[in-house]
């Protein structure tokens, strides 16, 4: 059984925000969506929202899942990625978690050293398949 991941897909102007992991961690200084794994027992988008709360200090309404695929990295490490749109925040998001955080256009996100994992669904975003406002 592979891992429960969620990731957020929070628009604001016209731009989505992305984080980058910190060089201490695992996968260092690549780009992601904020998110995380999913706890035992706990409902995909409850997850979310407490990921968002832990990673910008954000109160966040989880509006419907735009994607969701297995990921099996080289290192033999596999999860399930859910993309979920965020529909509704309060606050301006704190960067608690990342080296940094970005708002980006959807169309220069490839221009981005994304997490492995999160690539197909951008590709999906550059061709207007997911997550337009």
């Amino acid at each position: 059984m592979s891992v429960e991941v969620v990731a957020a897909v929070m628009m604001r102007d016209g731009k989505i925000l992305i984080g980058q992991r910190k060089r201490s961690g695992r996968h260092p200084l690549k780009w992601e969506f904020p998110g995380g794994k999913v706890e035992s027992g706990e409902d995909p988008r409850a997850a979310l929202a407490r990921e968002l709360r832990e990673e910008l200090s954000l109160e966040a309404e989880i509006g419907e899942e735009l994607d969701s695929y297995e990921v099996r990295y080289e290192d033999g490490f596999a999860l399930r990625l859910h993309f979920f749109r965020v529909t509704r925040f309060q606050g301006e998001p704190r960067n608690l978690d990342f080296e940094q955080i970005v708002w980006e256009r959807p169309e220069r996100l490839a221009e981005y050293d994304f997490l492995e994992g999160d690539v197909r669904f951008i590709s999906q975003l550059g061709q207007g398949a997911a997550g337009a406002e």
